[in-house]
């Protein structure tokens, strides 16, 4: 073999034995890896959203003798990322599912359940006798929705971005708004001149 052939397999080798570390962390844990948005901005706008409705005297009035029915709408992403906000949506809905004051209907799935039932009531394959039948879905009483937006600043090698998050409780038979509420991010990034 020549030596330039030796050479590369030597290299291949070393870089081949390298490894790399994968451990787990916490997932409560603030993550400070960018300046983007973050699982730490998820999980605080989830919280402050939902503790503060969950403690507003106007929701202690709706649910204090039932379980109102929320349709969620999707959040609108109204900054210049790529934000998960169905990630948002389900955390916030499912605090509130958990908190055993709300019930949901999911309208993200409604094509879904209507290609199962249409499946269960005219296929000879289904037992007429087990189908579920149509029109036997409840209404939404409440819709839920809201807007994350945020603003950008850089100067030099500053970088400062503001998230807000903005939501609001509505109910559906006559057009008013339960609750509202915002809760806000701001976040600096600050780059040495020498990159370190």
């Amino acid at each position: 073999m020549n030596k330039s052939v030796i050479a590369l397999m030597s290299v291949a080798l070393i870089m081949g034995g390298c490894s790399q570390k994968v451990s787990y962390g916490d997932a409560q844990e603030v993550e400070t890896t960018t300046i983007e948005f973050g699982s730490t901005d998820l999980q605080k706008i989830a919280v402050d959203m939902t503790d503060s409705m969950l403690s507003s005297g106007a929701i202690s009035a709706i649910t204090r003798n039932d379980r109102p029915i929320v349709f969620v709408e999707s959040i609108k992403n109204k900054t210049a990322e790529h934000i998960d906000t169905e990630s948002i949506t389900d955390s916030i809905s499912t605090r509130m599912l958990k908190s055993g004051k709300f019930r949901f209907v999911d309208m993200t799935r409604v094509d879904a359940v209507r290609d199962q039932l249409d499946f269960q009531n005219n296929d000879a394959l289904v037992n007429p006798g087990t189908a579920i039948q149509f029109g036997k879905m409840v209404g939404a009483q409440y819709m839920l929705y809201g807007n994350l937006s945020s603003i950008n600043k850089r100067a030099g090698s500053d970088e400062d971005v503001y998230y807000k998050m903005t939501m609001r409780l509505m109910d559906l038979e006559t057009g008013l708004i339960e609750w509202a509420d915002e809760t806000e991010i701001r976040k600096k990034q600050s780059k040495s001149v020498l990159g370190w």
